[in-house]
């Protein structure tokens, strides 16, 4: 974790307090259903939630130096919290198994983790919606190959992006309710030693499903799942902010981020205002993704268990969240404050003497009777003296003064071509589809 790309709240699910605490309230729920099935006495369960009653501080480099001799996690924790509670904390983790404590723990950790990104999922909709209703009819050039295709509205650019991350959410949502299970099964998962109700007990406590089965950890395919999912939405971060850092070049200048007062972009060059936020979420959405071949590979663990996952989840359960809740909020600001240059985008609209109507030209030929190979021809041909006069010649003037169009079109049904609102038709049926009607 970079503390320049970290954020509190998602910070503190992965603090070592913070998981020796879901710990110890793991422990304790299942020794209180222990207590309620006559397996341990209850005097265990009350010596333990008596304790926690006082507010206790987790003593980190304590547990720690255990560890050191033990080499032993859970058994370095168990020990300490026996030091505090005494001899009733002997009835802690009967008939457990390590990964009961350590899978029902990362899956509240990833749950919380989920939970904030989904309220930053909805910071950002809210951005993405507001900037785009207010550029609803804002023309702009649409481009495709990074060259001049055909108008289309920034409100509509935006649009797309709306609809990206809301099915983004919803993919979170599932992934959430994927990775939200409990296993306390004990070794290989069989219950030999802990009654399958134990499971559900602490499962219901920590806010949690059941794991239906398993192997003596939970499935990492569900993990494996959860971090792709965090890896879609980094490339989606990555697109918004590869688009904006395009508009944002000096030859386009359609939007920029904004620039602060007292802002400085270059240590040697005084007028430089670079797109820094949008190239440093770039480069975030790599981090997170960097997470999910990792995760992937964690599936194929040996037999009933090993741990060669645990190593890579300690990495990428704090990294690829931690990073990716900063990221959405770097986003939502950049778009929140993003400046936009509606006469810029008339100004590059204009740019290139009318070649982006070249299509409807081209389909009024072919109704008017041409094959579509002539109709082609004759509007290419028109349309690459303009191209080759770097725009200053007029595809409209060309067209009326080629004979064989004008034998084709009228003046004014070449004109009426050249119309820039007849390719915002459509947009309130698309904003209707996107947004709701």
């Amino acid at each position: 974790m970079v503390p320049r790309y970290a954020r509190p709240a998602m910070t503190a699910i992965w603090e070592p307090e913070a998981r020796y605490k879901i710990w110890f309230e793991i422990e304790a729920h299942a020794t209180q259903k222990l207590g309620e099935l006559g397996v341990v006495p209850m005097s265990g369960a009350k010596a333990l939630w008596d304790w926690w009653a006082t507010k206790p501080s987790i003593d980190v480099a304590a547990i720690d130096a255990i560890e050191a001799v033990t080499k032993h996690d859970v058994i370095a924790f168990l020990d300490w919290v026996a030091q505090q509670v005494g001899p009733e904390a002997r009835f802690m983790h009967q008939g457990m198994t390590s990964s009961d404590v350590l899978d029902t723990t990362l899956s509240v950790q990833l749950a919380k983790a989920a939970d904030i990104l989904l309220e930053d999922l909805d910071a950002l909709l809210a951005a993405i919606k507001r900037r785009a209703f207010e550029h609803k009819y804002t023309p702009t050039i649409g481009r495709s190959h990074g060259i001049h295709a055909e108008p289309t509205t920034f409100g509509k650019k935006l649009a797309e992006a709306y609809a990206e991350f809301s099915r983004n959410k919803a993919r979170l949502q599932f992934a959430r309710a994927e990775i939200a299970t409990c296993a306390i099964s004990g070794a290989v998962g069989t219950f030999a030693n802990i009654d399958p109700s134990v499971e559900e007990y602490v499962a219901e406590q920590m806010g949690l499903s059941v794991e239906p089965v398993s192997t003596q950890v939970i499935p990492r395919d569900r993990h494996a799942f959860f971090f792709a999912t965090l890896g879609v939405i980094a490339s989606s971060i990555e697109r918004l902010a590869t688009e904006i850092r395009h508009l944002q070049r000096t030859e386009v200048l359609e939007a920029e981020e904004y620039f602060s007062p007292g802002q400085k972009g270059s240590s040697a060059m005084p007028h430089k205002r670079n797109p820094v936020l949008t190239e440093n979420l770039t480069g975030l959405a790599r981090v997170v993704r960097s997470a999910v071949t990792p995760a992937l590979e964690n599936v194929a663990l040996w037999h009933e268990r090993d741990i060669s996952h645990s190593s890579v989840e300690r990495y990428i359960g704090p990294d690829a969240t931690i990073t990716l809740d900063f990221a959405l909020a770097r986003l939502t600001g950049v778009v929140d404050k993003l400046v936009i240059y509606p006469e810029r985008m008339q100004k590059n609209l204009d740019r290139m003497g009318g070649l982006v109507h070249s299509q409807r030209v081209l389909l009024a030929l072919t109704q008017a009777g041409l094959e579509r190979d002539a109709s082609y021809r004759l509007v290419q041909r028109n349309a690459m003296k303009v191209w080759e006069s770097d725009g200053q010649l007029s595809l409209l003037e060309l067209l009326k003064a080629d004979p064989e169009v004008a034998a084709a079109l009228t003046t004014e049904q070449l004109e009426e071509r050249f119309n820039l609102d007849y390719h915002f038709k459509a947009v309130d049926v698309i904003f209707d589809r996107v947004f709701g009607a």
